[in-house]
């Protein structure tokens, strides 16, 4: 069934007007009619099932039916990416909605290829990825920062995963060992610089690790970091 996500309040017997690029969707793409149905979330208010009430030319109206789902959230699992290759990072970000990710944090580091992305068209896929794969939140993406500024505004609760591909870091299954707060920290295609790296491993909260023999590229080690993350301490176990 389709799935939409929308910024609407949901509750029993409410009626809401999707915005024209969603009516467009339901009505011209999927050619959906008066009186089928879809499932709506909004990150709040669970999952619901609402009938297609009334179609006109300026759009349409959907009528919340019921409840399907109580709403629940994604892991407090954000994912800390250096900016890359426009391709590869909308695939990271894809990815990281389906593997359950609650936040998208872009970084600028000393070896990062690019200097500014479309965050609207990166929200826009995590959303459309949240909405396929059947999660009741959409995880946020937040415009890039230096990586400098991040570490010294991060919250020491939060442990930094960081995908040390220059050796000397356990495998990750055996750092990880207990659920708490995480973000996975992946770098550029060029690696981290040697003081990034340096910094990286003197602060506390900070947990290297290894994604194993190979160097990855950074799209495959945002992916794999996520997988077995969710497989250790997420909501896969």
């Amino acid at each position: 069934m389709i799935r939409l996500f929308v910024p609407d309040a949901l509750g029993e017997s409410g009626l809401i007007r999707p915005p024209t690029e969603q009516a467009h969707y339901l009505l011209n793409v999927m050619r959906q009619g008066q009186g089928d149905t879809v499932l709506v979330f909004n990150g709040r208010d669970g999952e619901w099932r609402a009938t297609l009430a009334e179609v006109t030319k300026r759009g349409c109206a959907l009528r919340l039916d019921e409840m399907t789902r109580p709403q629940a959230s994604s892991p407090d699992l954000d994912l800390v990416v250096a900016l890359v290759k426009r391709a590869r990072l909308e695939t990271i970000v894809e990815k990281a909605a389906e593997l359950g990710a609650r936040r998208v944090r872009l970084v600028l580091t000393r070896f990062t290829g690019a200097d500014h992305t479309n965050v609207a068209r990166l929200q826009a896929i995590a959303t459309e990825a949240a909405e396929q794969t059947g999660r009741l939140d959409v995880p946020e993406v937040f415009a890039p920062m230096k990586l400098e500024r991040l570490l010294d505004a991060w919250i020491d609760d939060r442990r930094l995963v960081f995908c040390d591909e220059a050796g000397n870091a356990k495998p990750i299954l055996q750092a990880l060992r207990d659920p708490a707060p995480s973000a996975v920290l992946i770098g550029p295609e060029g690696g981290f610089a040697p003081e990034e790296r340096e910094r990286l491993r003197s602060l506390s909260f900070v947990v290297p690790v290894s994604l194993g023999p190979r160097i990855l590229r950074a799209d495959t080690a945002a992916i794999s970091a996520l997988t077995l993350v969710q497989a250790a301490i997420g909501d896969w176990r």
